[in-house]
């Protein structure tokens, strides 16, 4: 008899018990294998989840809304103190105008935005905040060249934001929002130059009509 037979003979609890750790090993293994397979892609699935959520918040769009919605917060307060510190007339008139056409907008705005999850800022952003309060301090004739000046800016910027995302955005809804919103911008725009041609050519007369008065 070979010592191997004998050894299993005289030994068969021994062998027996090493096969059942091998055994119970191996299959740890497998589960283990089996459970860090699962947890990886558990992981990649929960991470691209999360990468399709965020992907708003993260796109040309959702800086579109964030930067439409500062803008238009700005819009309404600006309009507001020309309404009331203009000595123009028609200077008033548009300021007051921007309150209504600025404030609807930004309502609209505002249901866009939830739909996407995107929070928009409730306050004037430092940038504009220092811009009214420089213009808070004009009064008169000085307050409304500066107001218009400033409004012919704005609004050159903003229908060229607003065209771009028209034609070019990526969300829908975002998209729709631009196109409906652009050709209030676009009279805005050319009611405002016409006005500040108006005031330059009134001022330009007044120069002309001081220097003759002075001969």
């Amino acid at each position: 008899m070979k010592q191997g037979d004998q050894m299993s003979k005289k030994f068969p609890f021994f062998i027996t018990a090493g096969a059942l750790v091998v055994s119970c090993a191996a299959a740890r293994a497998q589960s283990s294998s089996t459970s860090g397979t699962t947890a990886d892609q558990t992981s990649k699935t929960s991470k691209g989840s999360m990468s399709a959520s965020s992907s708003m918040g993260k796109s040309a769009d959702s800086k579109f809304v964030m930067d439409a919605a500062k803008g238009g917060m700005m819009e309404v307060e600006m309009g507001k103190m020309a309404a009331e510190k203009a000595s123009n007339a028609d200077v008033k008139q548009f300021g007051q105008r921007m309150v209504d056409d600025h404030t609807r907008a930004n309502d609209e705005l505002k249901q866009v935005a939830s739909s996407k999850n995107i929070t928009l800022p409730t306050e004037v952003d430092a940038a504009h905040k220092a811009k009214m309060d420089k213009m808070s301090k004009m009064s008169g004739g000085a307050f409304d060249k500066a107001y218009v000046a400033d409004m012919v800016k704005d609004h050159k910027k903003d229908v060229t934001d607003f065209k771009k995302e028209a034609n070019g955005g990526k969300d829908p809804d975002v998209k729709s929002f631009a196109s409906k919103t652009l050709p209030t911008l676009e009279d805005h725009l050319k009611m405002v130059q016409e006005l500040n041609a108006k005031m330059a050519g009134k001022t330009s007369k007044s120069k002309m009509t001081s220097k003759a008065s002075s001969r």
